[in-house]
């Protein structure tokens, strides 16, 4: 392979973006014109067992009808529809056909209450809804506060004999009453296609515009990163709420024509030898997953040899930094080294560990080819190596940048600092060009006079054998007026002690400086996180100071 720098180079992310661009058009049809129109596309799965499969012609075919009858209903061209769906087809079936009328689809978690998708819905004012029969009630709850919303589409799920209520539109009829030579809309790459939700850990949520030449614009991610082959089967455990698993397994893979292990864990959580079964099964290639994922199958190593996961040949791993100590368990024991990735909804993975360079446990790489990207204070003045700085990404050069925060120009401009975006996030780059994240602009702790990066401390405190999550923050003192924190998930077989929490204290001294180990543990049964999977640190932090009585 050249050079990274060979590479970066002669890397011209724009040479992939056409004038005329319609996502859904050329993820189905595209792929069947190209002669893969018998191959399959989609593999699915659930928790009971129940199984489907579509070829890219079945996926062409259905979203034309699906398509043709949202619009016969009177979904239009710029309208948003917003997707209350789990891990099943339709979710595929209904984003392809939302972007081949030109509309604008909304994935959303099922775990959302009534609040949150009423806020999505009037947010977007949203003409249309699809979701399942057993997620229909806090939909329909939410749809009595929104004027726009005209109809709610129907799928019968998990129990697909269970009848949708005739008040509503039935997903599948619909689809089976639709014209399979539906005329998609003729939109330019630049054209609005998705809006994907930010966690909202601060403020309101924020929808991330995105543009129909998005699944085009990562094209040095899918090479350099994912590693896509054309003969791969890929999958992501995640939810398809949100955007990791959108882009990876849907975006990113369709438009390769690679073939997509979907799985739905009916509300149950991730079941790593349940996933082993998956792999073997399926002969799944290529994985995509959060760093909890991966500790996750480390807990399940021991039942590993039980099956053939010779085809699996390539990961990697975003939402949060992977720790070194889980890189090196998954080589030992899976033979698979996840490339980790920083990026976000606004940006998707801008700085990555590249296939076919050194790798720096720890590290989240470099910029991946095209992507200028410089670390900042807060005059937008770069910082010199080793120093900490806010990573800010050039706007122009990013085909895959947002294009805006839906409805919300002053965030915007929050954000968009002229020619730079400007993340919040906080890294450190070394020498080599390679960076170093230390956490969000508001995580990073101040104790003892020092700035101290709380996932360097977390990434200390998982190479204790007891520790199976970590979370640092910044807690209040009476002497030294903040200290580091950390709150503890133990592993199976170990129990919380005040014996536990010094030895692994001592276990953390001798891996980073003293005035970065923790000075209070706790331990937790879970931390909590938003419903990406993302800790929510500041939480932690306010729980802190509030019972300290300071705000």
């Amino acid at each position: 392979m050249a050079s990274y720098e060979e590479i970066w180079r002669a890397w011209n992310p724009w040479q992939f973006i056409p004038e005329r661009y319609n996502l859904g058009v050329h993820l189905t049809r595209g792929q069947v014109e190209r002669g893969l129109g018998d191959k399959r596309a989609l593999l699915w799965e659930n928790a009971q067992g129940d199984t489907a499969q579509y070829t890219y012609a079945e996926l062409d075919a259905l979203s034309n009808r699906l398509a043709s009858a949202l619009a016969r209903l009177g979904v239009r061209r710029g309208d948003r529809v917003l997707l209350r769906l789990p891990n099943i087809p339709e979710f595929y079936i209904a984003a392809l056909a939302i972007a081949k009328l030109g509309g604008v689809f909304i994935p959303t978690s099922t775990q959302f209450r009534r609040d949150e998708i009423a806020y999505r819905l009037r947010d977007t004012e949203a003409v249309a809804a699809l979701t399942t029969t057993h997620l229909l009630p806090a939909l329909e709850e939410a749809a009595n506060d929104c004027p726009s919303l005209r109809h709610l589409v129907v799928s019968a799920y998990p129990d697909r004999g269970q009848p949708v209520p005739e008040r509503f539109s039935d997903f599948w009829r619909l689809v089976a009453a639709g014209d399979e030579n539906f005329v998609p809309a003729d939109t330019r790459h630049d054209d609005l296609a998705f809006i994907a939700y930010t966690s909202g850990t601060t403020g309101d949520p924020k929808g991330v515009v995105h543009l129909h030449r998005y699944p085009l614009a990562y094209e040095s991610l899918v090479r350099y990163w994912h590693d896509y082959q054309p003969d791969d089967v890929v999958a992501c455990p995640s939810e398809l709420g949100w955007l990791l698993p959108v882009a990876s397994t849907f975006l990113y893979a369709l438009v390769h024509g690679l073939t997509v292990v979907l799985y739905d864990p009916l509300g149950g959580k991730f079941d790593a030898e349940r996933w082993l079964g998956l792999f073997e099964k399926y002969r799944i290639t290529n994985f995509t997953a959060p760093p909890t994922v991966y500790r996750m199958l480390l807990l399940a190593a021991p039942q590993a040899p039980q099956y053939a996961l010779s085809c699996w040949r390539h990961a990697v791993s975003a939402g949060e930094p992977l720790a070194p100590d889980t890189l090196q368990g998954m080589e030992r024991f899976y033979g698979v080294t996840p490339l980790d990735g920083l990026g976000m909804s606004e940006c998707m993975v801008y700085c990555f560990n590249m296939v076919g360079q050194k790798i720096k446990r720890g590290s989240c790489g470099r910029p991946g080819p095209g992507t200028v990207i410089e670390l900042m204070d807060e005059q937008l003045r770069p910082v010199p190596p080793d120093t900490p700085g806010v990573l800010c990404v050039r706007r122009d050069t990013h085909p895959g940048m947002m294009k805006e925060y839906w409805n919300k120009p002053q965030q915007t401009a929050e954000v968009f600092r002229g020619e730079w975006y400007w993340s919040g996030d906080v890294l450190i780059r070394d020498g080599d060009g390679y960076y170093w994240f230390q956490g969000r602009a508001d995580d990073v702790i101040k104790a003892s006079g020092y700035r101290i990066s709380p996932f360097e401390v977390e990434s200390a405190l998982l190479t204790h054998p007891a520790v199976h999550e970590a979370a640092a923050v910044e807690s209040p003192d009476p002497i030294r007026g903040n200290v580091v924190k950390a709150f503890l998930v133990l592993r199976p077989g170990f129990v919380p002690s005040p014996q536990l929490a010094d030895e692994i204290q001592q276990h953390v001294k001798g891996r980073i400086a003293p005035f970065k180990c923790p000075r209070k543990i706790e331990f937790v049964e879970a931390l909590p996180k938003t419903t990406s999977g993302k800790i929510r640190r500041k939480e932690l932090r306010q729980r802190e100071f509030a019972a300290s009585g300071q705000s």
